[in-house]
């Protein structure tokens, strides 16, 4: 987990495109908010690997948005018993459980769907912020923390010297 912090900051500051750095922190968004107990989370998990994007971010905010999912279950919950209960749908997700080991993704639990459907209702406006937060963290905010005195005496530690240089 050190090493994706470390990526991650590495990757604010360098010369990685901001795209795969929001991308990577959506995408992490999606798998953070789904439980973890299903088909449906590994096999993103899979796809999400082979994706362009930062890993470190990946892995970083996957973790970091799963503290936060249990949290907005509640929300989840009624998100995924509102789409799931949709009269029109019923038919085509009654097929979706008779096809063999679709029902492993457990698409039908409420709070499965409910996350899924948060997440991709909330990409966009959360890469966007993420862009803009890079542009201002690269234009002002990073020479800042750069020459703060924290961080300063934190690079002369030689512990953090070897853990950056491991990264």
């Amino acid at each position: 987990m050190l090493k994706a912090i470390i990526r991650f900051f590495k990757a604010l500051n360098s010369n990685v495109h901001p795209g795969a750095i929001a991308h990577a922190v959506c995408l992490g968004m999606i798998l953070g908010f789904m439980p973890k107990t299903n088909a449906l989370w590994y096999i993103l998990t899979v796809f999400f690997l082979f994706v362009r994007i930062n890993k470190g971010t990946f892995i970083m905010f996957t973790f970091l948005f799963s503290l936060l999912a249990p949290l907005l279950d509640p929300l989840f919950d009624t998100m995924g018993w509102w789409f799931l209960n949709l009269e029109k749908l019923t038919p085509f997700f009654s097929w979706l459980l008779d096809i063999p080991f679709v029902a492993f993704t457990k698409f039908n639990n409420t709070i499965v769907m409910g996350s899924l459907l948060f997440s991709l209702a909330v990409y966009i406006p959360v890469y966007f912020l993420v862009r803009i937060f890079l542009k201002y963290w690269r234009a002002f905010l990073a020479p800042a923390v750069r020459k703060s005195k924290l961080v300063v005496f934190l690079s002369k530690l030689p512990l953090i010297v070897k853990i950056g240089e491991m990264a």
